[in-house]
This record gives structure tokens, C-alpha cells and sequence, in this order.
């Protein structure tokens, strides 16, 4: 069977002039799409690179595709995650991961957190301003410091260390910056600290599974998590880093139960990564979904594969199995490594 594999690499970002220096920043090195050719091998499937969104949509007639793998970005629109899913539904072509709407609706931190709060789960109140001169002293979304980011991006894009902010001024500096530099609305809301920074993934259906919890270090000075200030497209700095806050075994197991749920209520398919922070009372809060993860060899997936003693190609292939599995795709037998 042929899976097609869609994705974006860091040379296929359709630059223009005057965008922000980390634009490409969601996008992936060839590494990533070797890795996951080599988890399709592993299943008894062939792999066929197909590239970007729109290089499936002059293809697609001359493919002959099973099935796909998306991880394409796209670019400079909120349903940009959704052009490969669409074509792929419209050729009557099974793919993995969640669908076009799961994608655009998640890439909007707004209304992700509004689902999230619908399920229960604790997530900072938030406030967006379309313009520096939106920003009421009088009402923001909670006491100093706040936490200035774009509303539809990914891969920490849009943040450095002045994101976090302590005043009225450095906050409608840093939205002015957000909207000129990425044509869209800021989000704020209260920079959670005290506790840790912590991601969970996510794979599977009925029931999806919660992965084991990473604790990702924190910048020293600022408390910013350190991979949002060492990401593609930030000039090259060396930063004080820590870890910030204890991962107890209460504290994984709540973290896991509310990954799941933000995960059922955006109906997420497969696999996907969710980010929390953890206050000084050790409550946790949710900060955004990635149902469109990286696996490249340097990322979550990876990072679990090998705390569990597994080959890289080998853990991928499990995770790929239970979304082949979704679709009622044959599986060829194989001995798991590790």
C-alpha cells in the first residue's frame, strides 16, 4: 500500500518580504520526513514523499495514494493546517491525524481555551487586542506579569524573552509587535509560574493514551519555557536554565487526565502534544494544544522513545499503527525492537 507523506520543510517556507525572522519556525528539517518514512517501512507500507500542501494539490490526480500522513503547515492563514486534510477528504484519501476542523479550530488559542474551560479543565483567562490602543488598563485579563503571544501560531512563534511583560507599557509594546509582525490579533493572559512547564503527548482512539510527562526547563530570569527561547529564527544566545517545580507522580496523572479530556472535546485523532504550566500551589493550566506535532528526531516523540529504550522508526511506527488502525488499513506483522 502507498502512504503518502505531506509536509512542510524549512526550504519549501514561501517567504516574503518585510515577515517576522521565524515564520518558517512550524516547519521541518528532512530528518522528520526520513523518520517517518522509515516508521511507514515499518508497517509494510511504501512510503511516498509528496511535499507540501500545494504540491498534493497538483498531484493528486497522478499519486494512486492509500493513505497519507499529513504534517504540512502552510503559511499567513488561520486555516492553514487544514489545506492538505481537505484536498486529502476530497480525493476520498484516508489520513492520518484530526481532521481540517480540529486543525484550524486548535491553531486559534481562543477559542481552544473556550473548549477547554467547556471540559473542565483550568486554563488562564485571557484577553485579545487587535491593536496596542485596545489594551485597557482597567481590564486585563489578570494582575501582572502577563504573557504576550499570537493567536493562531505554533512552535513558540512570535516569543522571546520580553513576552513576559510587568506594565501597561511593555504590554502594548509587545502587542504592537505581535500585530505588525504577524498580521494578527495578540493574546495575553497571567504568566502561570512557580510550579514547572510540562508537555504531554497524546496518541490513539478509543481510548486515546496518555504518554509519560516531559518537564521542559525554564529560562532562569524570565521563567519562559527555555525551547521557546533556543527555536528557529531567534538570534543565537546562551541562557541560564533550570527546572522549575517537581513532577509527582499525582501531578503526571492530572496532567495526563487533562490532556485526555482537551483531547476529547477537540475530537483529535492519532496523536497530538498539549502544554501546561504548573503554579506555586501546584495547580496545573492549560496553555495550548498541537494536534500537528513535529516528530522530528530532536522532539517529544523522540525524546519518549528514548526514555523507553525504543529505536526512534520502531516507537513512530506504533504511534502510526493506531491511526492506520482508525482507518481499517491491514497492518503487516513485525517484531516490536527495543
Amino acid at each position: 500500500m502507498r502512504i503518502g507523506l505531506v509536509y512542510d520543510l524549512f526550504e519549501d517556507y514561501p517567504w516574503v518580504p518585510g515577515e517576522a525572522p521565524d515564520a518558517d519556525a512550524e516547519n521541518e528539517p528532512p530528518e522528520t520526513v526520513e523518520a517517518l518514512a522509515a516508521a511507514v517501512r515499518a508497517l509494510g507500507y511504501v512510503p511516498v514523499p509528496v511535499g507540501t500542501a500545494f504540491d498534493l494539490l497538483r498531484r493528486l490526480d497522478t499519486l494512486e495514494l492509500d493513505a497519507a500522513v499529513n504534517i504540512a503547515e502552510g503559511a499567513r492563514s488561520r486555516n492553514r493546517e487544514a489545506y492538505a486534510p481537505i484536498l486529502l477528504e476530497m480525493a476520498g484519501i484516508p489520513c492520518l491525524g484530526s481532521d481540517a476542523l480540529t486543525l484550524s479550530l486548535s491553531l486559534d488559542k481562543a477559542w481552544t481555551k473556550d473548549l477547554a474551560v467547556a471540559a473542565g479543565v483550568p486554563t488562564p483567562p485571557y484577553r485579545i487586542y487587535a491593536s496596542a490602543g485596545d489594551v485597557d488598563a482597567d481590564d486585563l485579563p489578570g494582575p501582572f506579569p502577563l504573557f504576550v503571544k499570537p493567536r493562531y501560531e505554533g512552535s513558540s512563534k512570535g516569543i522571546t524573552a520580553e513576552s513576559r511583560v510587568d506594565t501597561v507599557e511593555a504590554l502594548r509594546a509587545q502587542v504592537d509587535r505581535i500585530v505588525s509582525a504577524y498580521d494578527q490579533d495578540a493574546l495575553v493572559e497571567p504568566f502561570i509560574e512557580g510550579g514547572g512547564e510540562f508537555t504531554v503527548a497524546v496518541v490513539g482512539n478509543d481510548p486515546p493514551e496518555a504518554l509519560p510527562v516531559l518537564q521542559r526547563a525554564v529560562e532562569t530570569t524570565t521563567r519562559i519555557g527555555l525551547h521557546a527561547l533556543e527555536r528557529r529564527g531567534l538570534p543565537g544566545r546562551t541562557w541560564d536554565y533550570a527546572l522549575e517545580g517537581t513532577l509527582s507522580p499525582a501531578l503526571e496523572k492530572e496532567l495526563q487526565r487533562l490532556a485526555l479530556r482537551v483531547y476529547a472535546k477537540l475530537q483529535c485523532r492519532d496523536f497530538a502534544r498539549l502544554d501546561f504550566r504548573v503554579d506555586a500551589t501546584g495547580r496545573p493550566w492549560f496553555l495550548e494544544i498541537n494536534p500537528l506535532p513535529t516528530f522530528a528526531p530532536d522532539g517529544t516523540f523522540a525524546i519518549l522513545a528514548e526514555l523507553t529504550g525504543r529505536t526512534y522508526p520502531d516507537f513512530l511506527a506504533d504511534v502510526l499503527a493506531r491511526g492506520f488502525r482508525r482507518l481499517g488499513l491491514p497492518l503487516a506483522t513485525r517484531r516490536r525492537a527495543g
